[in-house]
């Protein structure tokens, strides 16, 4: 451990010698991130998470300042994996700037990711306002690379949540989209009666037996077979109680 750490120091000075150093504008800072990445991977050998992803963040701008970009946001999410590990805060903030510059560059499906990635942070942390926003950039930007089955998983991620704040007819209205998208296809169909179930969930819990009880028509229209399905005939016992 003790010589990684060694390593990775020796690595980050020679680093930042160069970046002080005369040459070329684009080729010093080039020759730095190489230096900067060999330093960054030595802390992480060396489990010093903080440590390397403080230098991912120098290797990130290095990156930056020779004009790659793509290189750039990559080593903003190599940051955020080692800040996992100590402070999600930090990661957050990581992940941001690796989605920023994934969509500069218009690589939306990285962006979309390092989206979700968030949100999958925020989760844990019961910070659910804050999951939704990126859970629900995260399935337009999926959308826009033509992913719709991680655009789906993020939507559906959005519904669970808008759920729990009660806010159950946003909830409704994404379940009873993903069902709609679902139903013609071979892959997902089977996933329809879930979904419907979980809408019709949330029109029990608005408490508006009218509406529930239209809900499950315009179901059965979507689904001819929902009306044979265990999820339907739970919903049709609770309108009916």
């Amino acid at each position: 451990m003790s010589d990684q750490i060694a390593k990775g120091e020796e690595f980050e000075k020679k680093a930042e010698k160069k970046i002080k150093g005369w040459g070329l504008f684009g080729s010093k800072y080039e020759d730095a991130a190489e230096l900067y990445e060999k330093s960054a991977n030595s802390f992480k050998l060396a489990k010093s998470w903080d440590r390397a992803g403080s230098v991912f963040i120098k290797l990130a701008n290095c990156h930056l300042k020779a004009d790659s970009k793509h290189e750039a946001a990559t080593a903003y999410a190599s940051a955020a994996s080692c800040y996992k590990k100590t402070s999600n805060k930090d990661a957050i903030s990581c992940l941001d700037q690796a989605v920023n510059i994934f969509m500069d560059i218009g690589r939306h499906n990285m962006a979309a990711k390092h989206c979700k990635e968030i949100g999958d942070l925020y989760e844990p942390e019961h910070n659910i306002e804050k999951a939704i926003v990126y859970f629900e950039r995260a399935a337009e930007l999926f959308e826009h690379a033509e992913a719709t089955t991680s655009a789906n998983q993020c939507k559906q991620k959005v519904a669970e949540f808008s759920a729990q704040l009660e806010q159950y007819q946003k909830a409704i209205v994404i379940y009873e989209e993903i069902a709609r998208q679902s139903i013609n296809n071979n892959l997902l169909k089977y996933g329809v009666r879930g979904h419907l179930l979980n809408a019709g969930l949330c029109q029990l819990c608005r408490g508006d037996i009218v509406a529930i009880t239209n809900a499950l028509e315009r179901y059965q229209d979507l689904d001819p077979t929902f009306s044979r399905t265990r999820e339907y005939k739970f919903l049709a016992i609770i309108v009916s109680v």
